[in-house]
């Protein structure tokens, strides 16, 4: 027979075709069989498994378990991964059955890329006012946000604001008063310094008004620096767009959570405008340092030209200030949409007034002044003190609408009942002050040559016959007096706890071998398990750790400002003469903080130094950035970028992508401050991809951490909502763990579970409730001593390697299965409608357009029709969806036929 050639009929089969048929009565159409009704069904669709690490992120083939992965999309700050023989998976759908695709979601270099990151060492302080920010306590849940919202927002930006202006004040008492006027105008100083020689007295550089002006130039271009830092970061991070229609706000009646709002992680706009208010602040402030004194002179001088100048000059500069004022109170973050627009107006004309002014006052103090020369210090103690009021008078007023906010919604879980933000805020200012002062304490004793830190006296206390060397502002020396006592109480309150985790680590030794059945006991290895669960519970006593060291600082700083404006000396000078015990202690006090903010300053340049060569200590001090930094700017331009500006529409594309190009199941699995990624990445999700897509968390520091400190966006009402939209979560936690715990109220009262006997096989994970979130606490270790299948000690695996426990994966197949039910319901209606006779083939109304795959996990969906399947393991139950995904009988919302 030739290939491809008609087959013809038998005559035998002609014979019959052409005989003429008696007619057949109609049969009755029979229903399918619903068996049937399962097999012309079209496969179920890839399932995928993106996977986010958490901090100290781990490379790609240590979270796919492959030593070869791809990059799928992204670039070389972060990408998704896959192995490299799963590529092509959306090709052959058919290798995939009963496994789903696993992806890696790499975002540790938006933290820890190049050696710039060094850099975000100087923004600190910044960071820690911007926690602040979202520190806020939670507001009633309906009704219009109160005015005490707008008034924490406003408060908060104020102190940031006053942390930039001292920044730029400590570069210009450094700059303009140790250097340009004292050292420069002393021949002590400049005859030891031939580099400064240029700036004696009697050569053109020689006059005051032009040496501040020279020194001026150090703190304008630190100013130009931060502008130029959090204007390439607001490239970078604050301008990536979300995906177009995600996050719909959902139609109840107290709104959207306000992680969903399409805008909150777009915080173009707010940034911008805040880099030019607070740009222009550190240029004001640095022409008010140069003005301020040559004004002064030109008055006692008596020019009428140079004195009307200096009044004009006043006058612009508090116009200046009246401006930047204006721009930082008016307007918050926009929120509700994703704003693209931009105040040309304040971004572009208030710095660049701002670089003008500074630039005329430079030509002011720069004319020719013979005569004048410079003698004691610039007025810095009155501008040091004035910030230091101002910042403890705003954390005061913010502590207060804090509490006036708690009591409107209060919840006992918030960490210090509301006032975790006013702590934090304090904190920041601290850090800052420390930062400052110890930068211009530092550079003083370089000048002096002696290492002293007086003002006053030499290191030994006896007055210098010679003339005055270059000092810092009496207060900065009040401020390192402090040190010494604050560490003292810090080391008190640590021995405190340290103690508190000793006697639970005894408490908890007791039970820990009931939790094995089968196992010998041994004392060594219960007061192991048990010391880890103790150190881990130490977490939950944070917030009272951070609000001693708050309060402490708030009063010695108070007190450090009364001695310095009180006295008018450093300590030991005001203490002379008093009781011995108390100058003894001023003076060592006095001494030792001097010696500790440079161990300080020298440990902190290190460091730096080091994170910009090495990338290992890079990704060390990027663990603090990955905490510190996951908020939007919204109160400070100048802090570190916000990854997860950058980080959630990443994962907001990848998922409502892919989920609709394949029509696939998704699970997005979180560990540690991934699942924080994660979680706010499903709340971007518009409502038919949330649907289809199922989220699991383990190690996650959703509610202990998260929803403690940042009630307002974490708290029970905004975790209830996310429960609420999304039809699949599972939660994953240990007792040793430090970081994780349960999401939902009331499941850290859950018994720990019990480990499998060592040698018997691992038994089925419990049974959990239907409409539960969390699941744990998780064995850990897995084993308690050796054993045919344990023959080495099994690990304390704490808040990592979740992944090795068999819960993992069978969370993660309960949740594909239940992901499937619903879609499976609906792809059955679609066929049992399409049954019916007539012309044509028949049709499906949701099949996806890309080429479909099994990919059925361990576990039957609940729900389905029976169909015949081999037996699986019990799992877990999964929770049950309070809505269905799509209408029954017909296909679902496109996209959601998966």
């Amino acid at each position: 027979m030739l290939v491809g050639a008609p087959i013809l009929p038998t005559r035998a089969e002609a014979d019959v075709s052409d005989r003429p048929q008696p007619p057949q009565p109609p049969q009755p159409q029979q229903p399918p069989h619903p068996l049937a009704l399962e097999l012309p069904t079209p496969p179920r669709p890839l399932a995928l498994e993106l996977r986010v690490h958490g901090v100290h992120g781990a490379p790609p083939d240590e979270l796919l378990g492959d030593p070869r992965t791809v990059r799928i999309t992204g670039d070389s700050t972060a990408a998704v991964f896959r192995r490299a023989a799963d590529v092509d998976a959306e090709a052959h759908p058919e290798r995939y059955a009963g496994r789903p695709v696993v992806e890696a979601y790499c975002w540790s270099r938006l933290t820890s890329g190049n050696g710039a990151r060094a850099l975000w060492l100087l923004l600190l302080p910044f960071m820690v006012v911007n926690l602040a920010h979202w520190a806020r306590p939670a507001a009633p849940a309906t009704g219009p946000a109160p005015r005490e919202v707008r008034a924490y927002g406003v408060l908060v930006r104020v102190l940031a604001l006053s942390l930039t202006l001292l920044l730029i004040a400590a570069a210009c008492e450094v700059a303009l008063d140790l250097l340009a006027w004292q050292c420069a105008g002393s021949g002590a100083c400049t005859g030891s310094r031939s580099w400064l020689g240029f700036l004696e007295p009697g050569r053109w550089w020689g006059q005051p008004g032009r040496r501040l002006a020279l020194g001026a130039l150090v703190p304008a271009a630190l100013t130009g620096l931060l502008w130029y830092l959090s204007n390439r970061t607001w490239s970078a991070y604050e301008s990536q767009p979300p995906p177009a229609g995600a996050a719909v706000p959902l139609a109840r009646p107290d709104g959207a959570p306000a992680l969903g709002r399409p805008g909150f992680w777009y915080g173009r706009r707010i940034v911008a405008r805040l880099r030019a208010a607070h740009t222009a602040a550190g240029l004001l402030i640095v022409a008010a340092a140069v003005a301020a004194p040559t004004a002064r002179h030109d008055r006692r001088a008596g020019v009428p030209v140079l004195e009307a100048l200096g009044w004009a000059v006043e006058a612009l500069l508090a116009a200046g200030a009246v401006a930047v004022a204006w721009v930082v109170c008016r307007r918050g973050r926009t929120e509700e949409r994703a704003d693209h627009r931009l105040d040309r107006a304040a971004v572009t004309l208030l710095p660049g007034s701002a670089l003008a002014l500074l630039a005329a006052v430079l030509l002011y103090a720069g004319w020719s002044r013979p005569g004048w020369t410079s003698a004691g210090r610039l007025p810095g103690d009155f501008a040091f003190g004035v910030l230091m009021l101002g910042q403890g008078c705003c954390v005061l007023l913010l502590a207060a609408v804090a509490v006036r906010l708690y009591r409107l919604a209060p919840d006992p879980a918030t960490a210090l009942y509301g006032l975790g933000g006013p702590a934090i805020a304090m904190l920041g200012c601290a850090l800052g002050g420390v930062m400052s002062g110890g930068i211009a304490q530092r550079v003083a004793d370089w000048l002096d040559g002696a290492g002293g830190a007086d003002g006053a006296g030499g290191a030994g206390g006896a007055a210098v016959p010679a003339p005055p060397l270059p000092a810092p502002p009496v207060l900065l020396s009040w401020q390192a007096a402090v040190l010494p006592p604050l560490l003292l109480v810090l080391a008190l309150l640590a021995a405190g706890f340290a103690v508190r985790g000793v006697l639970a680590r005894r408490r908890l030794a007791a039970g820990v071998a009931a939790e094995y059945p089968g196992e010998p006991p041994d004392a060594h290895r219960s007061r192991r398990i048990a010391g880890a669960r103790a150190a881990a519970a130490l977490t939950d006593s944070a917030p009272w750790f951070v609000a001693a060291v708050s309060g402490i600082t708030l009063l010695l700083g108070a007190g450090a400002l009364a001695g310095a404006w009180l006295s008018g000396k450093v300590p030991g000078e005001a203490a002379r003469g008093a009781h011995p015990l108390l100058e003894t202690a001023a003076r060592a006090a006095q001494d030792a903080g001097s010696w500790l903010i440079g161990l300080g300053i020298a440990a902190f340049i290190a460091w730096g130094r080091r994170a910009y060569r090495d990338p290992a200590a890079r990704r060390t001090i990027g663990v603090l950035w990955d905490v510190g930094t996951f908020w939007p700017r919204a109160a400070h331009p100048f802090a570190p970028p916000c990854y997860a500006e950058r980080a959630v529409p990443d994962l907001t594309w990848r998922m409502a992508g892919w989920t609709g190009r394949t029509g696939g199941r998704l699970v997005i699995s979180g560990h540690s401050q991934g699942s924080v990624l994660a979680a706010a990445a499903v709340w971007q999700l518009p409502p038919q991809v949330r649907r289809r897509v199922a989220l699991l968390t383990y190690g996650s520091p959703l509610r202990r951490l998260y929803g403690r400190w940042f009630p307002a966006y974490f708290g029970p009402g905004p975790i209830a909502a996310l429960h609420a939209d999304i039809d699949c979560w599972r939660n994953l936690w240990r007792a040793t763990d430090p970081i994780g715990g349960p999401v939902l109220p009331g499941s850290r009262a859950a018994a720990p579970a019990r480990a499998a006997p060592a040698a018997a096989p691992a038994a089925a994970p419990a049974p959990a409730a239907a409409d539960s979130v969390d699941r744990g606490p998780l064995a850990d270790p897995l084993a308690y001593g050796r054993s045919a299948r344990y023959p080495l000690p099994a690990p304390i695996l704490g808040h990592f390697d979740y992944q090795a426990d068999p819960a993992f994966a069978a969370e993660r197949d309960a949740l594909l299965a239940r992901l499937a039910g619903p879609a499976r319901r609906a792809r059955s209606a679609a066929v049992a409608a399409s049954v019916v006779p007539a012309p044509g083939p028949p049709t499906t109304t949701d099949a996806p357009a890309a080429p479909a795959a099994q990919a059925s996990p361990a576990t039957p969906a609940p729900a389905t029709p029976p169909a015949p399947a081999l037996p699986a393991p019990a799992l877990p139950a999964p929770r049950v969806s309070k809505e269905p995904a799509g209408p029954e009988g017909a296909g679902g919302p496109p996209g959601t036929g998966g």
